[in-house]
Parts: structure tokens; sequence; C-alpha cells
């Protein structure tokens, strides 16, 4: 896709989500702040995943601590501190599990990170069981529009992350990881050090998503906040859209929030039947995603006024 073109499109899209609180009814302003929390963790999960190859299938948990900080201090702190708070304590999450967590790779990695999202999800469930509480419900909520402008703000930040770490030398790093890791290492470049401050990066965004999304549901249930589904959806926007860069994601989720949509509305029974087999195609026929597939045609493009010259 030709560079102006993509700008251009990404302005008109930021355009059209900011301005929809003011023009569209209740359910399109949901289903653009749905939108927006999908867009800030694939974007966030692709700082690291995306980067190093390392395939998290545990970025609910970041997603889970964050909105369980937020509803176990709602009304007992200001929502300004309690967001912050709870990426800042998702990021700390990662630093601590991180290293144990990163020595590992390939399918071994995949089964970790989701066991401790799991574990993670179960000890806070014994513990609310130990309690007494099975749920919370939250009162006195912000209203859509206030929850739907943080996420816009939540979305654009992680967007800025991801670009500002595809563009720089560390980034740089992430895909040596990525392409081959005993090679980087003996180049020079600290794995360990990247490793961890990409898994802490990739963690801040998630956690305060949750915060934000617990004051859009108002009713708490740990099963749902670490819903493993999370991260599945995460996965397969991240594989749909393709590439390391912010496009990707964006594409990605574009592509499966609509597609989802329509499925829900038309035919609810058939949507995983659906996305599976969209999966198998894309890993299969188009491994570059929704990326490498516009920019095949856009190479396509540019060399074909000039196939004539060559034979002059």
């Amino acid at each position: 896709m030709h560079r102006y073109a993509w700008l251009l499109a990404v302005a008109a899209a930021v355009a059209v989500l900011a301005a929809l609180p003011f023009f569209a009814n209740a359910y399109i302003v949901g289903v653009g702040l749905t939108i927006l929390m999908w867009i800030a963790l694939t974007q966030s999960w692709c700082v690291l995943s995306q980067m190093t190859g390392y395939v998290s299938l545990g970025h609910v948990v970041f997603y889970g601590i964050g909105a369980y900080l937020a509803v176990v201090t709602w009304q007992q702190a200001p929502l300004a501190l309690v967001v912050p708070a709870a990426g800042a304590l998702a990021a700390a999450f990662a630093a601590i599990v991180g290293l144990p967590v990163l020595r590992v790779r390939g399918p071994y990695f995949v089964i970790l990170t989701f066991g401790l999202a799991e574990l993670v999800k179960y000890s806070i469930m014994a513990y609310e069981s130990a309690s007494g509480t099975a749920s919370r419900i939250l009162f006195g909520t912000p209203e859509l529009t206030s929850v739907y402008f943080m996420m816009f703000g939540l979305a654009a930040a992680a967007i800025v992350l991801l670009e500002v770490v595809s563009r720089s030398r560390f980034g740089h790093g992430l895909r040596s990881l990525r392409e081959n890791e005993e090679a980087a290492e003996t180049l020079g470049v600290p794995i360990v050090r990247y490793k961890l401050l990409a898994f802490v990066l990739s963690a801040a965004i998630p956690g305060m998503v949750g915060a934000v999304m617990a004051m859009r549901s108002t009713y708490f249930v740990v099963v749902q906040a670490f819903d493993p589904m999370v991260s599945i959806t995460v996965i397969a926007m991240a594989i749909l859209g393709g590439g390391d860069s912010s496009r990707g994601p964006l594409l990605g989720v574009l592509f499966l929030s609509i597609l989802s949509e329509l499925l829900w509305a038309q035919a609810p029974t058939l949507y995983m039947i659906v996305l599976g087999a969209i999966l198998v195609v894309f890993v299969l026929l188009i491994p570059g995603g929704l990326v490498g597939l516009l920019e095949k045609r856009e190479k396509r493009r540019r060399t074909r006024p000039d196939a004539p010259a060559v034979f002059e």
C-alpha cells in the first residue's frame, strides 16, 4: 500500500473514531469501544510476540490484573490514578515473572504463558471464594462517552508504542531474536534484557485496558476478566493482519471485528467455524497476512509499468 494512501486512511479512521460518540447511537459507540480495545490489546501483544516470535497465550493475564485492581479499588481511589496504577501493576507482574518465563521458547513458551494466566485466574478465584465474594457490581461508573475516550487514548498509545519500538534500535534487536536468537547473542545483542523489556512494555497497556473495560461492564466476574478467548482473539487478529508494525494489527482488528459483527447478527452459531476456516486459509495461503497481501499487490503495481522498458 502506498505510504500516503495508508496515512490518509489512518487519518480518516482516527477522525471517524474520534467523532463517533457525537453522532452515533449507544450500540455503535459500544462497537467502536470494542474495536479500540482490540486495537490496544493487539498492538501491545505485537511488541513482544510479533517482534520476537515468542507467541504469548497469556496476554489476558495483564488485562485481568488491571480489571481486578480497578474493581477492588473502585470508589476508594480516583480513576485517574487507578488506570495508570493498573498498567504499572501489570508491568511489575511481567517484570517479576519475566525472567523464568522467557527462559523457554517455542511451544513451551506458549503453554507456560497460558498456564500462568490460568494460575493467576484460579488464585484470585480461590481468594474471592475464601472471602465470600463470588462477583462484584460497580455503581456510579463513568458514562459510555468517558470510557470511550479513555480507550481511544490507550489505543493511540499502543499504536505509538509499537511504532516507536518497531523503528528503534531496540526493535531491530527484537527482530534479530525472531530470526536467530543464538546468532543475535553472538553478535552482542543483550537478549535477556531485550526480551524482558519487551515483555514489560507489552503488559502495561493491557493492564490499563482491563481497568477501563471494568468500568464499562460494571459487573465483574473473575472468569470473564481472565477469559482465554481474549488472548486467542488477539493472536487471531495479529495473524490476520500480519507484519510487525502497527498496520498489521489495525487491519486485523478491523477485518475480524467487522466480520464478527456480521456473523453474530446473521449466523452466530457459525462464527467459530468461519473464524477457524479463515485462520487456516491465512496460515497456509497468506502467511504474511493482510499487510503482506497488500505489499505484494503494491509491488506488482509498481513493477508493471516498467516491464515494457526492459525490452526496449
